[in-house]
């Protein structure tokens, strides 16, 4: 029974293309959270201001979304698996100019913000690219959903095992180390990408009228309530809860008086919240309401942040920092879900990349906004405010779920008063 347990969890490994997809990219992503961390406190250790972090967050992100919509049809007109094999490139190529600066101690905030940047642009052509390999990747149809699930256990190990090992080089060996070993695990990713052997590229027949299919997006989800309310509160939280994580150094070396290894262990703490997210969503029953799902999950990252910034225990801290990082990866994953089940096919892809602008375009303006917040009142009393907003966000979406179930049994008890000739 367990063998049989164990082969239907991992069935989408009986894809060669898959598998060695998915070892590459476990191994580069560890590498990239350890850059991520070490970037984060490189900039705190250097200037000690709550609103460089979400500067360098804004870097990073701000220019993914003013990209990823070209990143997007560039993606759907040719061939994702040369796009990924350049953008991964790119990627390593990154990592070694940022390891080169640090090693040689001549790097200074401005140029870790130009690189941020810089990687900002690489990952808008490459997100829109790699997510869609997996079809491609997968031969055995009935295997996608497995994959996708692997996909989001592989990204939350990687936020778990990422932080905690850059924590341990940071403090050990330093910041040019830590991204010198992130150059090093993109060797990984792309051997696996010139061992893989993808089916045959079709050019695409057809040109996309981009300004066209994102008005046809924003109208469709505009005249779905349903829908369009789902990534109205995504685009909050992405605002103004989610960026959080922009202040974590403050509480590392400030609030728990520790180092670069606490700092480690608290994104790792987190980490190990989104995992045990990812098995509670996946051991979810068909049929489940996943809109109570998502107001569920907010109103336990409200709960789990307000807790964690009102403690100076490290250890009980953490286990709010687990909470939180729950409700955290729930927000994303649970919507994209909710949208790709009910949206209609051929609207789908347009209404999902406005959640990603959503992602990409509100998470480093709220950075931005929370780093500048917390400066004047302290970073626990912000993320307490974060707390309390999150709760606020999950009453106003409670109250819009109620009425459309009224307005659904309303309208149920109309047809069946017109089936029965009222």
């Amino acid at each position: 029974m367990s063998i049989g347990i164990r082969i239907n969890t991992f069935r989408a490994f009986r894809n060669r293309n898959y598998s060695l997809f998915f070892g590459g990219q476990s191994i580069s992503q560890i590498g990239t959270w350890m850059q991520r961390t070490g970037v984060i406190w490189v900039i705190y250790t250097m200037t000690h201001s709550t609103f460089m972090l979400g500067l360098t967050v804004f870097a990073t992100q701000f220019p993914s979304f003013l990209f990823s919509l070209v990143g997007g049809i560039v993606s759907d007109r040719h061939n994702r698996h040369k796009i990924l094999l350049i953008t991964q490139t790119a990627s390593m190529l990154q990592a070694v100019v940022l390891a080169v600066l640090a090693l040689t101690n001549h790097f200074v905030v401005w140029e870790i913000l130009s690189l941020s940047a810089v990687l900002g642009v690489i990952n808008a052509f490459d997100v829109p690219a790699r997510h869609p390999l997996v079809n491609e990747f997968i031969e055995v149809k009935a295997d996608l959903p497995n994959a996708l699930a692997l996909n989001s256990s592989m990204a939350n190990l990687a936020r778990l095992i990422g932080p905690a090992l850059s924590g341990i080089v940071l403090q050990k060996y330093g910041a040019g180390m830590c991204f010198l070993l992130n150059a090093i695990s993109f060797i990984a990713v792309i051997l696996s990408l010139l061992l893989i052997k993808p089916p045959a590229y079709i050019p695409p027949t057809g040109k996309t009228n981009m300004t066209t299919g994102l008005k046809e997006g924003f109208v469709y989800f505009k005249n779905t309530p349903a829908i369009g309310m789902v990534i109205v509160m995504i685009t909050l939280i992405s605002l103004l809860v989610l960026p959080y994580s922009t202040l974590l150094p403050v509480f590392a070396k400030v609030i728990f008086r520790g180092d670069a290894a606490t700092f480690g262990y608290i994104n790792s703490f987190i980490g190990i919240g989104a995992i045990c997210g990812t098995f509670f969503l996946a051991s979810l029953k068909p049929g489940t309401n996943l809109r109570m799902i998502l107001l569920m999950t907010t109103v336990i990252l409200g709960i789990g942040l307000i807790c964690f910034s009102c403690i100076n225990i490290f250890a009980l801290a953490m286990l709010f920092a687990t909470i939180s990082g729950f409700g955290t990866m729930a927000q994303t994953t649970v919507t994209m879900t909710i949208v790709q089940m009910e949206a209609e096919p051929a609207m789908r892809g347009r209404v999902i990349s406005y959640i990603a602008m959503a992602l990409f375009g509100m998470l480093p303006v709220g950075s931005l906004l929370i780093g500048a917040i917390s400066q004047r009142l302290g970073a626990p009393e912000t993320i307490f405010g974060q707390g309390i907003i999150a709760l606020l966000i999950a009453a106003l979406f409670a109250w819009f779920l109620k009425k459309d179930i009224r307005e659904k049994k309303y309208a149920q008890r109309i047809e069946k008063g017109n089936e029965n000739g009222f």
